[in-house]
């Protein structure tokens, strides 16, 4: 099964009806265009596309837009707290766009020191992929985005008090342990992040 959030709204790409608002069987490119469209401009809450074949529908669907390609970490501390950043109103987890040439653990480490500002950072294991599809003007012409964003479990072994990367809109980073986390994190978070966290934490 494949999974992609589009205005926050889920379409799965999987073999098999699911219990989603909507299934639509794939018959080629014109059913992925219909499933989008009705994601972005009407209130179809989710939908399901199932064929055979789930990657070679995945793969016709990701030759619709631009790809990007992003790490970030999900990252434990000596109190089982895990860290998260606070952006333009949200909750997230620190990740960023991978540089010309560089490895996706490196990234997720990188983009982690420079939000959070901390170092003593130990590279666990990969845990999953995200996709999101976004919006944005290049060369005056809206561009459609796939970013997948690859995941990593890290562990905090220092005693720095994390800092916020202000000059890039992150106004807080936090340590918030697993309850918090339902209560404070997930009412105001992307789709995105509840769906790794539950992967990754099982909570």
């Amino acid at each position: 099964m494949y999974k992609v959030f589009i205005n926050e709204k889920k379409l799965s790409i999987t073999n098999s009806l699911t219990n989603a608002e909507k299934n639509i069987r794939f018959e080629g490119l014109t059913s992925l265009e219909i499933a989008v469209d009705l994601l972005e401009n009407t209130s179809t809450p989710e939908i399901n596309i199932y064929g055979e074949n789930p990657t070679e529908i995945w793969e016709e669907f990701s030759t619709m837009f631009k790809k990007i390609e992003a790490a970030g970490g999900i990252v434990k501390n000596k109190e089982e707290k895990i860290l998260f950043i606070y952006r333009l109103g949200r909750w997230d987890l620190p990740k960023g766009k991978l540089e010309p040439n560089e490895k996706l653990d490196e990234a997720a480490l990188r983009e982690v020191e420079e939000e959070t500002g901390l170092q003593e950072l130990v590279l666990e294991k990969f845990v999953n992929t995200t996709f999101h599809i976004y919006k944005e003007k290049r060369d005056g012409k809206e561009v459609k985005i796939l970013k997948g964003t690859h995941w990593f479990k890290m562990q905090y072994i220092g005693n720095e008090i994390p800092k916020p990367q202000i000059e890039e809109g992150i106004t807080k980073v936090e340590w918030i342990n697993a309850e918090e986390i339902r209560e404070k994190v997930f009412p105001n978070t992307f789709n995105n992040i509840k769906l790794i966290l539950e992967e990754s934490l099982s909570i």
